[in-house]
């Protein structure tokens, strides 16, 4: 059982990842996409950590959504709405007690949940394409950060069909998608805060 000094470190590591690479973040998305993800995760992330002790004082479901509803409200342009689409999902897949197989199962119902809301698909050069390949790692026994780590450099010689990137064309082409790589940070901060917890 993740307790409120875990629930705690886990929401500070999420949002100390995100923080901490906003600059990276920003930098990708200067190269194919509004050039905001980082700062707008950065403003979302730290939304939440402002209310960090009353999030962590509730089971892990409510504490995700109200991370959700943080996100949808404070983050801009698609990023909000997806990243808060996948905290609500996840909020209402996830026990209060997840295991690794919990994990797996709320996350995949949380990427049919992103693809509805993004109107996009696995392949299409988004977070899904680091989401889903974390899945698959959750439900198979394999290390899911470097699922993710493997999954966000995919991205990069992929061509954009959905979002602000898919407007540049080939151009995308050579450059990771910052929804790919804050997807990948988010798991390795939570991966890492978990061994640290268990």
């Amino acid at each position: 059982m993740i307790d409120y000094k875990g629930r705690r470190a886990l929401i500070e590591a999420m949002a100390g990842a995100m923080i901490a690479h906003a600059d990276e973040l920003t930098a990708l998305d200067q190269a194919i996409g509004d050039g905001d993800h980082g700062l707008n995760m950065k403003r979302g992330f730290e939304a939440v950590l402002a209310d960090v002790d009353g999030l962590a004082a509730k089971p892990i479901p409510d504490a995700l959504k109200a991370i959700g509803t943080t996100l949808v409200m404070k983050v801009g342009g698609a990023s909000g709405p997806l990243y808060g689409t996948l905290a609500l999902a996840l909020a209402k897949e996830l026990p209060a007690d997840p295991s690794r197989a919990d994990l797996a199962r709320a996350l995949k119902a949380a990427i049919e949940a992103v693809k509805a809301r993004g109107k996009s698909e696995i392949g299409q050069k988004t977070m899904l394409d680091v989401l889903a390949p974390v899945a698959a790692a959750l439900e198979s026994g394999a290390d899911p950060v470097a699922a993710a780590e493997a999954a966000a450099e995919a991205t990069v010689p992929m061509k954009a069909i959905r979002g602000r990137a898919s407007f540049l064309g080939d151009r995308s082409i050579g450059h990771m998608d910052p929804g790919a790589r804050s997807s990948a940070l988010l798991v390795a901060a939570i991966a890492e805060k978990l061994d640290e917890i268990a």
